[in-house]
């Protein structure tokens, strides 16, 4: 057979096995467990928002945190981290504004706004931030809270948000719960990129292989975390990860190797209300953290660009060499005879297929219309550009670069570190 058959057939076979063998990734119905018994006694929490020139976001994220119908003690402490923008100002003057639509016995928590000033060294800034917003609450004269929900600035909760989220977690007695936000999609380029950025997600860190007791796999969602404080404590956090770019999956790891559980699903009602109106602005949001997934390890870099070619980019041009080849002579001096033609066009086509029906629930998930599946495939070409982009930015020492702020690569730890 032909070169072009013999990749069709590898493609193909990779996609029997990630739809069948790798925790059904492409799933969608890892949602907060549904019938969480509410406890007799509601656990204190602490909702700790790290915000860098957020002003533009927190008028419509901010008031549903400040909002949430919660009947236990709870407060908001957002954590100005060296705004230029008047993050801290506009925080307080909503706080203001929600007083007095807040009822009696329940609805709408108190806001306190901090600054800690600029990272130490050896911290990034969100992590930072995490940790003076914790120490805040855990020094407060009425005791340290029970939970901690971390949530950033762009992110809109549901009234009944936080009662879920603690609900979930007391009845399952899960140390972490972590809600991966619905994002965006507006523009051409939010429809395009922004469902495949949450699928590439789950099929890196399948959420079922997450969820299961004793499992290995372990991720979270920075943008909504409910963390238990003991836990926290126990696993070391935010010090044991204070360095980390990707702060969501090392937090995760952290509470699974301290013995805490964990779940990590998509949610119904956590959004994110940041717009990313131009492709310039997805890239930037890929390419800051993807050199950093890999470690920041050539190999890995040039096995992942082998992956995603053969795995996505593969399977349309088999399925065109294939076609190519039992159209006439040209074709087939490429993809060879006739009968190899044939198999690189079935086997390419059946990739291509497989690959689309994985994405459409996904995709059903957003609410965009089914045909676009067929695009996973151009999508996957820009990913794998930006995961290039970003080891050429971190080469040049522009890697992982956030709001006037570049990170290096973590330095590795010592046992006395961890």
């Amino acid at each position: 057979m032909s070169v072009m058959a013999w990749i069709a057939l590898f493609s193909c076979a990779a996609w029997v096995w990630l739809l069948l063998g790798h925790g059904l990734f492409w799933r969608t119905d890892q949602r907060l467990p549904r019938g969480s018994a509410e406890p007799e006694r509601w656990p204190s929490v602490a909702v700790v928002v790290p915000a860098r020139d957020e002003a533009d976001v927190l008028p419509v994220s901010l008031p549903s945190l400040l909002g949430q119908d919660y009947p236990g003690r709870a407060e908001v402490v957002l954590v100005d981290d060296g705004s230029t923008d008047g993050t801290g100002d506009v925080a307080r003057a909503l706080a203001r504004a929600a007083d007095p639509v807040r009822r009696p016995g329940g609805r709408g928590l108190p806001l306190t706004v901090v600054s800690p000033g600029p990272p130490e060294p050896g911290w990034t800034g969100k992590l930072w931030a995490v940790r003076h917003g914790v120490g805040a609450v855990r020094a407060r004269e009425a005791g340290a809270p029970e939970f901690l929900l971390l949530t950033d600035a762009d992110i809109a909760h549901a009234p009944d948000s936080l009662r879920r989220l603690v609900a979930a977690a007391v009845s399952h007695r899960l140390d972490l719960v972590s809600q991966m936000a619905r994002l965006r999609v507006s523009g051409f380029w939010e429809r395009l990129v922004v469902p495949a950025f949450v699928y590439f997600f789950c099929q890196l860190y399948p959420f079922r292989r997450i969820n299961r007791g004793g499992g290995r796999t372990a991720a979270a969602a920075g943008g909504c975390v409910l963390l238990r404080a003991e836990t926290a404590g126990r696993a070391g956090v935010p010090e044991a990860i204070r360095d980390a770019v990707i702060d969501d999956v090392a937090l995760a790891r952290a509470v699974r190797r301290a013995g805490g559980r964990i779940w990590l699903g998509l949610a119904e009602h956590v959004d994110s209300v940041r717009p990313y109106p131009r492709l310039a602005d997805l890239w930037g949001m890929v390419a800051r953290s993807a050199y950093a997934q890999l470690r920041h390890s050539a190999a890995l870099l040039a096995v992942t660009v082998a992956g995603l070619a053969l795995v996505y980019l593969a399977p349309p041009v088999c399925l065109a060499a294939g076609l190519a080849g039992l159209a006439g002579e040209g074709g087939a001096s490429w993809a060879g005879g006739g009968g190899t033609a044939a198999v690189a066009a079935w086997a390419g086509g059946a990739a291509w297929a497989l690959m689309a029906g994985t994405y459409a629930p996904m995709l059903r998930y957003y609410r965009q219309p089914l045909w676009q599946a067929a695009l996973l495939p151009l999508t996957a070409g820009l990913y794998l550009l930006m995961t290039v982009d970003s080891a050429v930015r971190h080469h040049r020492g522009r890697g992982a670069a956030w709001k006037g702020r570049t990170y290096p690569a973590p330095a590795p730890r010592t046992a006395a570190d961890r």
